[in-house]
């Protein structure tokens, strides 16, 4: 174990978030799926624009991101100056995360852990990052607990949000899913609640940011940025973006 590290329960691996992510065939090809094609780019790059910009500076500053899947926000991070550590449950997406690490020569350090338990001391980060793992562990506050733990400074996580669009693709995949359906079955939350959950550990949200207002698999299926970018516009014109924006990212400081 490496020093400021200590070992603490994790959650039962049963979970679809651990069993899904821990293929090598779907760690081999989880970028092609999420960021693949126009609509993949365009989510990566707004993704990445909004994350560098609510962590700032990062000259000089430690980073952890949890549930850093294959590195995509730790490589930015690391990237633009950023001393980074990426955590995650899954072996087979921290092999892909070290490739691609070891293929752009940045120095990122990646390592097994949980989200539930994570395995370092107290304020051991200047800023931990989360984002896309909320939506799908089985006790999401239990994981902001532990972000909000570990970071000394800023905590910046992100969710789909309750009132959006995202929700009624959550629901059918729930309903899916209890009907034996191979689907990840993820979840929203509301606004009030993150916000409550981060107050508990002592942070107050600073920024927020809303990514879309219709679904990502609806622009998906559209298959144009162009498209996409002017739907989107026409509609934060309208105020719906501040709304019933979704994914939602959040920046919060201690």
């Amino acid at each position: 174990m490496t020093p400021g590290t200590r070992p603490r329960a994790a959650a039962p691996h049963d979970h679809y978030s651990y069993t899904t992510y821990a293929d090598p065939a779907m760690a081999d090809r989880f970028e092609q799926v999420r960021f693949g094609g126009p609509i993949g780019a365009l989510l990566a790059e707004s993704q990445e624009r909004v994350l560098v910009e609510f962590v700032a500076p990062l000259e000089g500053r430690t980073v952890l991101d949890v549930g850093t899947g294959t590195g995509r926000a730790a490589l930015a991070l690391a990237a633009r100056g950023g001393t980074v550590t990426g955590v995650d449950a899954s072996t087979e997406m921290l092999r892909v995360a070290r490739q691609r690490a070891e293929a752009r020569r940045l120095p990122v350090v990646f390592t097994p852990g949980d989200a539930h338990a994570l395995p370092f001391d107290a304020q051991a980060f200047d800023v931990a990052v989360c984002l896309r793992v909320l939506m799908h562990t089985p006790d999401w506050a239990r994981c902001v607990a532990e972000l909000c733990r570990v970071a000394r400074h800023r905590v910046v996580l992100d969710y789909p949000a309750l009132l959006s669009a995202a929700a009624l693709q959550s629901g059918a995949r729930r309903v899916a899913a209890a009907f034996g359906a191979g689907v990840e079955a993820y979840r929203v939350l509301p606004a009030r609640a993150v916000r409550r959950e981060l107050a508990r550990h002592g942070f107050r949200v600073l920024a927020v940011h809303r990514q879309f207002v219709l679904p990502i698999a609806l622009h998906k299926r559209l298959g144009s940025r162009a498209a996409t970018e002017r739907i989107e516009a026409g509609l934060a014109r309208t105020g719906l973006l501040r709304l019933l924006g979704s994914p939602v990212t959040v920046m919060a400081e201690r």
